[in-house]
């Protein structure tokens, strides 16, 4: 039997978990895990896979010494599914001659700030760097209010406000400056159409691609409910509930910032906002969405996890038929993100939160409500309690069925669905 190819994994938290991956890998290649194996959250997943892979422990190395393990692997490939690792990943990549971004590319996808600049040619968007409460005065005069205020480097929402003066922009700041020196940016808040304002969706999409050559196929565009405040996303829909003449423009918009990044190869996550002046990009991530893999395979049959193995081993790939609003009818997939409320509650007993799996249409019901319940919005998506899964015949099914799991959890944070709530995003 000829031996399987070696492919290694730059691990952390992200969009695919060791089990997942392994899953995806079976028959393909030989998964070896380049991780901080003792770092609290990783150990958690290894444990999953205890004794079915190998893992090599980077805890404590610099990039060079990684580089210097990973050349002696003998690996065919290099990939990552965290956003924290593309930077190690390009690396190693270099180091070992082998397909992935390229680490100036990378500088480019991660820094929010370059990204804004290397668009410049596809859209406008204005982008200040903030270093300093000092600096906001002079940012806000040039982006104009509100303005987003979020970390230069980051994902999942985390430490990301809506900010409306001066003052506040100054004192988020400083509130933010309080877990490390970092740097900010002031982006021009793009406001989403007021047509879509009583839709019952969120004004925003994603679109999945995948990069061989250069060259981008969309696997999906993906709809979203409504944001939890301030940014917070709370799950995804496939199909989109959009036009398909408006998902044409989406996808061409795209294209076009995949192609003016430079992007060859890989995985690649896109978040649009819909606008009154059409579809403008948020940003452009260089790997899988975060839940993306399991909508668009329970949705399509389609493994992006699988496709991201294959072409950073350089083995072929199909892109699937593209799953574009507007196209054959047929179920309706969906993620719904629950978050806790941020006001004083009283939670109800876990038979409230199994009672949701009853509702038609819901699939699985993963949610755990800790004891020390509390809301903090700076922790982005992490700060999610769980995922209800599930499927519908259309989207005003899904609709409704919102609305339904809605009320269910104000009865179980508040005992009444009519107590104040803060919603958490559904239509």
């Amino acid at each position: 039997m000829t031996a399987l190819p070696v492919l290694l994994v730059v691990h952390d938290q992200g969009s695919a978990g060791p089990l997942r991956i392994l899953s995806s890998a079976r028959g393909l290649c030989r998964v070896v895990f380049l991780c901080e194996a003792r770092e609290p959250s990783v150990a958690a997943e290894l444990g999953q896979i205890a004794g079915h892979a190998e893992v090599v422990d980077i805890g404590g190395l610099g990039e060079e010494e990684v580089c210097r393990i990973a050349a002696g692997l003998g690996a065919e490939g290099v990939v990552t599914f965290s956003e924290h690792r593309l930077r190690l990943t390009a690396a190693v990549a270099a180091r070992c001659g082998l397909r992935f971004h390229t680490p100036e590319l990378v500088d480019v996808l991660t820094d929010k700030f370059r990204q804004r600049q290397a668009l410049s040619s596809v859209q406008d968007t204005g982008c200040v760097l903030v270093r300093h409460p000092d600096d906001c005065a002079e940012a806000l005069a040039r982006v104009g209010t509100p303005a987003v205020l979020k970390p230069r480097h980051g994902a999942g929402s985390v430490d990301t406000c809506l900010v409306g003066s001066v003052a506040e922009c100054r004192d988020r700041l400083a509130e933010f400056g309080d877990r490390a020196r970092r740097d900010f940016v002031l982006e021009e808040y793009l406001r989403g159409d007021p047509a879509l304002a009583d839709s019952g969706w969120g004004d925003y999409v994603s679109v999945e691609s995948l990069v061989l050559d250069g060259e981008p196929h969309t696997v999906a565009v993906t709809g979203k409910p409504p944001l939890t405040p301030p940014f917070r996303e709370t799950g995804h829909v496939l199909p989109a509930p959009l036009a398909a003449d408006l998902a044409a423009d989406v996808v061409e918009l795209e294209q076009r910032a995949l192609r003016a990044l430079g992007i060859r190869h890989g995985v690649t996550h896109t978040e649009v906002k819909l606008t009154a002046d059409g579809p403008r990009i948020i940003e452009v991530n260089g790997r899988l969405g975060g839940f993306i893999a399991e909508i668009v395979q329970r949705r399509t049959d389609h493994d992006m996890v699988a496709s991201a193995l294959r072409l950073a081993l350089g083995l072929p790939v199909t892109p699937p038929q593209p799953l574009l609003p507007g196209g054959e009818a047929g179920r309706v997939a969906f993620q719904y993100l629950l978050f806790p409320p941020s006001g004083p509650v009283s939670p109800g007993p876990p038979s409230l939160l199994d009672s949701l799996a009853d509702l038609p249409g819901v699939d699985l019901v993963d949610v755990s409500v800790p004891d020390d319940l509390h809301d903090d919005w700076r922790t982005g998506t992490l700060g999610a309690l769980g995922v209800i899964y599930g499927t519908t015949g259309d989207h005003a099914q899904l609709a409704g069925l919102l609305r339904k799991l809605q009320t269910r959890m104000e009865i179980h944070w508040y005992g009444s669905p009519a107590a104040p709530a803060v919603r958490s995003g559904a239509a």
